[in-house]
């Protein structure tokens, strides 16, 4: 870590209370160390995907459609960039649109859960027998470092019940693969009640399980020598990818027992103010962790907002009561993007930090007989910002009704390929895959969005 964290964090413990200096800013002395943190350009780039199961309807999000029917029940409202309007039921995003790059015009062809799903986390759709990498894994290989304390990529609460391959490292192999976090349900206070208990005012904790040592480091050390060598046995008899993931998953914890890293998964290191920002829910505090882990180097975080009440189903699959559910699920979203973004920031990392907003496919324009939108991926939206990308701005639009793409079409490898070379990754590089047969990072017919990068 650079030595400014330090600095900021001795400062953030020993003047917050006292002088009553809230977390988010430190009145002035945190824009200083994070002037010192982007300067160093040294850093490796990170990105972080907030992922929306069931796929989030574009006209009442980003893409409003003000005095249209198809408008639905929501008003826009101006943002901190001139000209460019959201929904009103994101304000707090609305003041971060000039770090905002909001994409119109995607544009693709499949509209079921699972195939999409794997088409946008890949780049590819699931056919013949090529296992295809996550985003995450492709980052995390080549941003990545083989002796980090932490995982290269973590998952926060991923929904990998209608695509499972779709969150895999695929035949990159499992030193690639996502450490999962929080995939458990969460608790509730009580039967039929969707609060959070009340020893846990921020939602169930998001926590490595059984990472400490339950002995002595000493005798921990002689128990995983022992473990060592009966791995060997075993996988020079028994050689293959089950054995493989095997050792890395074990490796991986090793790792982190060892290691005081560990303690980026502490939320409670960080101000209450701070937290509360990010909103008392499992995806506020999923935001704030993958603030934590990507201040101390992991290049690639994601967390799914999978519905409003912080558990694992599809919550933006809204083929009903459409306008109940997306108001429920962007007040939780707001704050924490919106605080993300301004976290991010003030520590200096909005520069070498890309942040990703995105489901599988958008909803209809129209609106159904019950008060739903229905699968769309003819014409909907993602978001990008931060690192690599020239926000304050809109590219592509739909028409009037929100129905067509009117104007400058984008597709998933264009999508992929933009965020790699946002990354300065390079989107034509190849892997060999488990057929043999070399794979580029995203497909060749993608074009990055040269109009969303900075120059």
């Amino acid at each position: 870590m650079f030595d400014c964290m330090s600095r900021r964090n001795w400062m953030a413990s020993t003047f917050g209370a006292s002088l009553g200096i809230s977390g988010l800013s430190l009145s002035g002395w945190l824009p200083a160390l994070a002037d010192e943190v982007a300067a160093n350009s040294a850093r490796r780039k990170s990105c972080i995907l907030l992922w929306m199961p069931g796929g989030p309807s574009q006209i009442d999000t980003f893409d409003p459609k003000p005095g249209h029917k198809n408008g639905g029940e929501f008003k826009p409202i101006e943002t901190s960039v001139p000209g460019v309007q959201i929904s009103e039921h994101l304000p707090n995003l609305a003041k971060q649109m000039e770090h905002l790059a909001i994409i119109r015009s995607m544009q693709t062809k499949e509209g079921d859960h699972g195939r999409a799903s794997y088409h946008l986390r890949t780049g590819y759709l699931p056919q013949g027998p090529v296992r295809y990498p996550s985003l995450g894994s492709l980052v995390s290989h080549e941003l990545g470092s083989d002796d980090a304390e932490l995982p290269n990529f973590v998952s926060v609460m991923p929904n990998r019940l209608l695509a499972p391959g779709a969150f895999g490292a695929g035949f990159l192999g499992p030193r690639f693969a996502p450490l999962i976090v929080g995939s458990e349900p969460p608790r509730r206070a009580a039967r039929g009640n969707n609060a959070p208990p009340a020893d846990m005012p921020f939602g169930q904790p998001l926590e490595v399980r059984n990472i400490q040592a339950s002995t002595g480091l000493e005798q921990a050390d002689s128990r995983l020598d022992l473990l060592a060598s009966m791995e060997s046995d075993f996988r020079s008899q028994r050689p293959g990818l089950a054995a493989e993931s095997h050792l890395s998953a074990y490796n991986q914890a090793v790792r982190m027992m060892r290691s005081s890293a560990v303690g980026a998964f502490n939320l409670e290191e960080e101000p209450t103010e701070l937290r509360e920002a990010y909103g008392k829910n499992r995806f506020g505090q999923g935001c704030l962790l993958a603030r934590r882990l990507v201040e101390r180097g992991v290049p690639f975080v994601e967390v799914a907002l999978s519905d409003a009440m912080g558990g694992m189903g599809i919550g933006w699959d809204t083929h009903a009561q459409n306008f109940e559910g997306v108001k429920a699920l962007s007040q939780v979203l707001d704050p924490a993007w919106a605080t993300l973004m301004k976290d991010l920031k003030d520590r200096g990392l909005l520069d070498s930090t890309m942040v990703v907003w995105m489901g599988e496919f958008g909803r209809t324009a129209v609106i159904n007989d019950n008060g739903g939108r229905d699968h769309f991926p003819n014409a909907w939206t993602t978001v990008v910002g931060g690192g690599g990308i020239r926000g304050g701005q809109v590219y592509g639009k739909t028409d009037e009704g929100g129905a067509t793409v009117a104007d400058k079409p984008v597709n998933v490898p264009d999508l992929l390929a933009t965020i790699c070379m946002g990354l300065g990754i390079d989107p034509a590089k190849e892997n060999m895959s488990n057929v043999g047969r070399p794979i580029p990072l995203t497909d060749r017919t993608g074009q990055p969005i040269a109009d969303v990068l900075r120059a």
